[in-house]
């Protein structure tokens, strides 16, 4: 046996990816943080017997008795390891962390499965270099397209496809294994809790229910660049002051919505000079609601204030969708399975986006949650119990016993 524990699994990667900066973890895909961790989780894999192999998207899948190495009847479990710039040290390493124990734990019982279970690491999860949420399991699902996917750039210019060749990933291996994805038994996937509602309710693991639906938009202001000092206040064009003035009404419009969340958390202005009058601002809207007609209501209310605010500032601004991931109802029959297994646990609702949620439309799917008593994630301040982090890989591989010994 290995005598790893979540904890001294999480523990090993500690020292990689921190953000000396912004305090937590920055750990873009492909980037050296993301990387190292990678091998790590390779390294774990292989030293527990496991086949591991990267896909055509940059998946990496550790294989438990597949001979054949075919998703056909497989119970599908694992996480994703880059992070939110500054991020904390549980979304997404903990679920991978998890499955691993959790096989070294159905192995200490004895548990011969019947189907497969592969242990995925999906790349990009978070978006935080490419722009778009989820790629990977994006790609391998078909909900993005492998031309829009491979022109997608960094902050540095590089495309998608740049990255993947650098990396040794064929970018003519991109696009969609929907057949492969058909004949999966199941995927569940652990994750740490993005809100408190398991520390209220005194319980450390929950079932998902359901995903908020939610989206990204990016907002360009363009006025004219000039300088700070010999431009007069009544002859500026000023971007920033429309963005700014932007970013007071959506909170304005989020809040006057039942339920919807919006939130920008990103500006970038050019040439971003001190003394300089920027010539244009890229800025990105965050989009939620548990309604799909809201979320675009509200899209819509501000691409009209938008129109409003650049016209009374000189400007020009356009609102362009990143991407999108409609509300994601769990499979009812799988969930119900899990709450057979796991009879104390509660079910609740998410309103942040997981590889789960893309991966509903295609796998029947699922999710546990361990308890965050702080309710605070993409955050250093993120955080689990240890003894809840272990709960959390007991109840894993008792939900894989369940499905795959069946």
């Amino acid at each position: 046996m290995t005598g790893d524990t979540v904890v001294s699994l999480l523990s090993e990667i500690a020292a990689i990816g921190v953000d000396r900066t912004r305090g937590g973890y920055s750990r873009p895909v492909y980037s050296t943080a993301e990387l190292e961790l990678r091998g790590w989780f390779i390294a774990h894999a292989e030293r527990r017997g496991l086949d591991v192999d990267i896909d055509g998207n940059g998946i990496i899948r550790a294989w438990w008795h597949v001979p054949s190495r075919s998703l056909d009847g497989a119970v599908l479990t694992g996480s994703h390891l880059d992070s939110v710039p500054g991020g904390g040290a549980y979304d997404g390493p903990l679920g991978v962390a998890a499955a691993l124990v959790a096989v070294d734990l159905l192995r200490e019982r004895g548990t011969v499965p019947t189907k497969p279970i592969v242990i995925a690491v999906f790349p990009e999860e978070e978006g935080s270099r490419f722009g778009v949420a989820c790629l990977g399991s994006r790609l391998l699902s078909g909900a993005i397209t492998p031309e829009r996917a491979l022109a997608l750039r960094d902050p540095e210019g590089d495309t998608f496809a740049d990255v993947l060749a650098r990396h040794g990933v064929d970018p003519r291996g991109v696009g969609a294994d929907v057949s492969g994805l058909a004949t999966l038994d199941s995927f569940v996937e652990l994750h740490v809790e993005q809100g408190r509602a398991l520390i209220d309710l005194e319980q450390p693991i929950a079932i998902g229910s359901s995903i908020l639906g939610h989206g990204r938009w990016r907002i360009t202001v363009r006025g004219e660049g000039n300088h700070a000092g010999t431009t007069l206040m009544r002859d500026r064009h000023d971007p920033m002051v429309a963005a700014a003035r932007m970013i007071h009404e959506i909170r304005s419009i989020a809040r006057g919505t039942d339920d919807a969340r919006a939130t920008v958390g990103r500006l970038v202005p050019v040439p971003g000079g001190t003394n300089v009058i920027a010539s244009s601002v890229d800025f990105w809207v965050d989009v939620r609601h548990p309604d799909d007609v809201v979320t675009a209501a509200v899209v819509a209310q501000i691409g009209e204030r938008l129109e409003l605010v650049v016209a009374e500032e000189g400007c020009e601004g356009t609102l362009v969708e990143e991407s999108f991931s409609a509300t994601t109802d769990f499979d009812p029959t799988l969930r119900r399975h899990l709450e057979g297994i796991l009879p104390s646990a509660p079910v609740l609702h998410t309103g942040a986006g997981h590889d789960a949620g893309v991966l509903a439309a295609r796998v029947p799917t699922a999710m546990l949650f361990v308890r965050n008593p702080t309710g605070v994630s993409h955050s250093p301040e993120e955080h689990a119990d240890d003894a809840d982090a272990e709960a959390g890989a007991s109840a894993l591989a008792d939900v894989l016993q369940g499905l795959a010994t069946t």
